[in-house]
């Protein structure tokens, strides 16, 4: 039975990685819908450099991504400064800065799975619903976003199991803070770096690799879904 306990900071660190991965999500989802739907409608002057841009993070070192975010952010970075002057807000060495972090990092595969939504929508159904006399917006929110929405909570869930593993740049740009960024990655590599630490990086390991399952479990079943309404 010893072996299924969890000290408090494993448990500390499983709560965190949940907030973390929660916050990640829900920031980046808008935008999300907004650009997987934008690359999948539009064409325009500059789609490919905005595509690749999107999808950066998913080709450089993560270690690049938090540096990157560090100058940025940080409490002496070009955007970080003005923000904890005029509004005391800070990203740097807290939770919410692990979140961006997270939201950086997985934004590609929310953005991807909104898109192939979207792009697998008849665009009939919007030509129609625009005779009707429905506005762009009214077509979006009425015939587009319904259509997607499994494709949208796949990449939630994607996105989501993404922020759960997330680990260089997260320790890049806001350290290893117990409590405070620490979450289950850094958590498991901190147990590493401690002689004796191996049966309880070993279970950390094991519930990350729960969680990341039950996500791909998850987003399988809406990306089959999904398959199904076009198909309909």
């Amino acid at each position: 039975m010893e072996w299924f306990s969890l000290a408090p900071a494993e448990i500390e660190a499983i709560k965190l990685s949940l907030l973390v991965g929660f916050w990640s999500v829900t920031a980046s989802l808008p935008a999300g819908i907004f650009f997987g739907w934008l690359l999948a409608r539009k064409d325009f002057y500059g789609k490919s450099l905005l595509d690749g841009i999107l999808h950066l993070p998913l080709v450089i070192p993560p270690v690049v991504t938090g540096f990157i975010l560090l100058i940025l952010f940080g409490k002496r970075g070009i955007i970080g400064a003005w923000l904890e002057q005029v509004f005391g807000f800070t990203f740097a060495f807290n939770w919410k800065g692990a979140a961006l972090a997270s939201a950086i990092m997985s934004f590609p595969l929310m953005v991807r799975a909104v898109r192939l939504s979207v792009e697998g929508i008849d665009t009939g159904l919007e030509q129609a619903a625009k005779t009707l006399g429905r506005s762009p917006a009214g077509v979006f929110f009425s015939i587009t976003l319904p259509l997607a929405v499994p494709g949208i909570i796949a990449g939630i869930v994607l996105a989501f199991a993404r922020s759960l593993g997330e680990f260089g740049a997260t320790i890049t740009f806001v350290s290893n803070i117990p409590g405070e960024t620490r979450t289950l990655p850094i958590a498991l590599y901190s147990l590493l770096q401690i002689p004796g630490g191996e049966p309880a990086a070993a279970k950390l390991c094991v519930i990350s690799i729960i969680l990341a399952f039950g996500a791909l479990i998850v987003s399988e079943y809406f990306a089959k879904r999904s398959r199904k309404t076009r198909e309909k």
